[in-house]
């Protein structure tokens, strides 16, 4: 493993949404993505995920090259916007989980 990944970060978070929220979720979630896979050269990967048997439970996948670039997302207009501001009040439940990468 070379330096360039030996730092990422990882994280797994699964939401609950208000039943009757699912499409506004979805919808701000997507615009998201779209933000983070334009506007932040740090992450690695984002991948989000809905449960076809429970469209209330989404689960996402990030990984950021560093500590530095999970912070700027943390940061960013976009998050800040789509995820705190709009879809956070929207949630019944959030577990976030961070991993560093074996090597």
């Amino acid at each position: 493993m070379d330096s360039s990944t030996s730092n990422s970060i990882a994280v797994a978070a699964e939401w609950r949404v208000q039943p009757g929220q699912e499409e506004t979720v979805r919808r701000l979630m997507l615009a998201a993505a779209a933000a983070v896979r334009e506007h932040e050269p740090g992450n690695l990967l984002y991948v989000a995920h809905q449960d076809p048997a429970d469209p209330t439970h989404f689960l996402f996948y990030e990984q950021y090259a560093d500590q530095q670039a999970l912070e700027a997302h943390r940061d960013s207009a976009h998050y800040q916007t789509l995820v705190v501001q709009q879809i956070v009040p929207l949630l019944v439940e959030r577990t976030v989980t961070f991993y560093k990468l074996l090597g």
